[in-house]
């Protein structure tokens, strides 16, 4: 899956990057609303996790821009705005999801998987082309029952061919 993270503080980007990117994800990982604005008019993504307080463009206007421009992507918003009218402000914006911080790693991680599934992209949890099976929850390649365990990046570029496919 094609993920872009904003996130302006690298404490926090740098972890939740690199447990994406470990779970097989593709991240873009970006620290201000302006770059992450650009990527926006430059790729397609799967899901989009924007931080609300960001430099320059917040995560709460990107979100209004890319529902805006009709994109259908799921939008997990995270944030340390904490109160109801805060939440709904980020709802009402686009976001499918909103989680508080401090993020719990395992929960964090849940909900990319459930915003995967309520994807109109998702096809299941299992990618196949032809005789390979590519199943994405634990990074198995299966070929007429062999098994290999991909690393990280094998797994990305193997999503990435059938996607070109």
């Amino acid at each position: 899956m094609k993920i872009l993270l904003v996130e302006d503080d690298p404490k926090q980007l740098m972890p939740l990057q690199m447990v994406l990117s470990q779970a097989g994800h593709s991240v873009d990982g970006v620290k201000d609303g302006e770059t992450a604005q650009w990527l926006l008019a430059e790729k397609e993504y799967d899901l989009l996790i924007l931080d609300w307080m960001l430099p320059r463009i917040s995560g709460v206007s990107l979100c209004q821009q890319y529902r805006a421009a009709g994109k259908t992507a799921p939008v997990l918003m995270i944030t340390a705005k904490d109160t109801t009218p805060d939440k709904v402000i980020g709802l009402d914006a686009g976001a499918d999801d909103y989680l508080v911080k401090p993020i719990d790693i395992v929960e964090f991680m849940a909900r990319v998987r459930a915003l995967r599934r309520r994807s109109p992209l998702w096809q299941g949890d299992i990618l196949r082309l032809l005789d390979l099976q590519l199943h994405l929850d634990t990074l198995i390649l299966e070929r007429q029952g062999a098994i290999v365990s991909l690393s990280s990046q094998e797994f990305q570029l193997l999503e990435y061919l059938h996607a070109s496919s």
